[in-house]
């Protein structure tokens, strides 16, 4: 196993008005899992890709390990890749799918049913070593992919969306059965995937790229707490945090008769009069009608059993600009009506010292300058 590094890496495609991935700087510890994570079309395939030898690299380089793989043909760079359809051959038992790299390798029969086997008991299959993959489930498919990346013994394990093809139950199993198997290989893991519960119930890190820029790697506590940007702090979390453009005076800002104090060291990071205002759903409690609050119209309330968030609009006061959208995790025990008018605060807990803690002020810096490499 070994650690990889992308330095400046880029790709641009021919006749496109920006890069697909634009100077990506990027390391990877050694046994890491990294999910890459973001909106279709940000880029993230295309680093994997990129990574595996798949794609040019146009700029700069990638290392894996202390060699520079940037140049490297794919079958030289000791990767096992696990693919969004599995790509097994159709005609072949589990067996010889798990087996046929080595095979091909040159690897001795003895020493390809070793490993075979062995990876055949690790990932539960050893049932099935003879069926074709038309009569196994999505599942039990994807745990063969796995298996033939498993059984090279590579230098990193590299998953572009593995279990998009899966439904919703056996997503959430399958999930937890990958990560706790990569904790146990301790392989440096990339994993590629738009679904960001999947990257934060998975990853070491995650990394979040948009229009092919990082914009932020971190801890999934972290990225969660103490998003970089609007763009991150939007898109981490289900639901998502609420984000308010606000324009403060005198650093106080005013929203639906709520006073909220921006810190000096936000507004000194601001490049423009106006912050985003942000806070997660659970930040969010219902105050009774004499407490300072925010009133605001339901308009949906999801009740998923042992949440519920309640969907409402918040009327605006500014004339020139529409209603804005609220999102309150609500008690489920007891959640309100569609229709029914609520009064919100802030939780008391919820700290507005820091820029990026939940329920604070951030700057909006410009898309240009959102670029955050670690």
């Amino acid at each position: 196993m070994s650690a990889i590094t992308f330095v400046n890496a880029t790709r641009h495609y021919a006749g496109a008005e920006q890069p697909a991935v634009d100077a990506l700087n990027l390391h990877i510890n050694v046994g890491e899992f990294l999910v890459l994570v973001g909106p279709s079309g940000c880029g993230k395939s295309t680093s994997l890709r990129m990574l595996a030898g798949l794609e040019d690299v146009d700029k700069g380089s990638i290392q894996i390990g202390d060699r520079d793989v940037t140049s490297l043909p794919a079958k030289s760079r000791d990767i096992a890749m696990v693919f969004q359809n599995y790509a097994l051959y159709p005609h072949m038992t589990v067996a010889h799918n798990m087996g046929f790299a080595l095979k091909i390798a040159g690897v001795p029969k003895q020493e390809i049913n070793r490993r075979m086997l062995a990876a055949a008991r690790l990932l539960d299959l050893e049932a099935f070593l003879d069926r074709k993959p038309k009569a196994l489930s999505g599942g039990q498919r994807q745990r063969v992919a796995m298996g033939r990346a498993i059984v090279r013994q590579p230098q990193a394990f590299l998953m572009d969306e593995p279990l998009s093809n899966l439904d919703a139950k056996l997503r959430v199993s399958t999930r937890t059965q990958i990560a706790a198997l990569q904790r146990r290989l301790g392989v440096t893991t990339v994993y590629v995937t738009h679904d960001q519960v999947e990257a934060m119930t998975m990853g070491d890190r995650i990394a979040v790229m948009k229009d092919g820029v990082l914009q932020q790697c971190d801890t999934p506590r972290a990225v969660y707490e103490r998003p970089a940007n609007a763009f991150v702090a939007g898109f981490i979390g289900s639901p998502p945090m609420n984000l308010f453009r606000i324009r403060p005076d005198n650093h106080v800002a005013e929203v639906s008769g709520l006073s909220i104090q921006v810190p000096r060291s936000v507004m000194t990071a601001s490049d423009g009069p106006e912050v985003t205002l942000g806070f997660r759903p659970e930040s969010i409690e219902v105050a009774g009608e004499l407490e300072e609050g925010i009133e605001v119209n339901v308009n949906v309330v999801e009740e998923l059993g042992s949440d519920a968030f309640a969907y409402c609009t918040l009327p605006s006061h500014d004339p020139t600009s529409g209603d804005v959208d609220v999102v309150a995790k609500v008690d489920p025990r007891t959640p309100p009506k569609a229709g029914q008018r609520l009064r919100l605060r802030v939780h008391p807990t919820s700290s507005t010292s820091s820029p990026r803690a939940p329920g604070s002020v951030c700057p909006s810096p410009r898309e240009s300058e959102r670029r955050v490499a670690h």
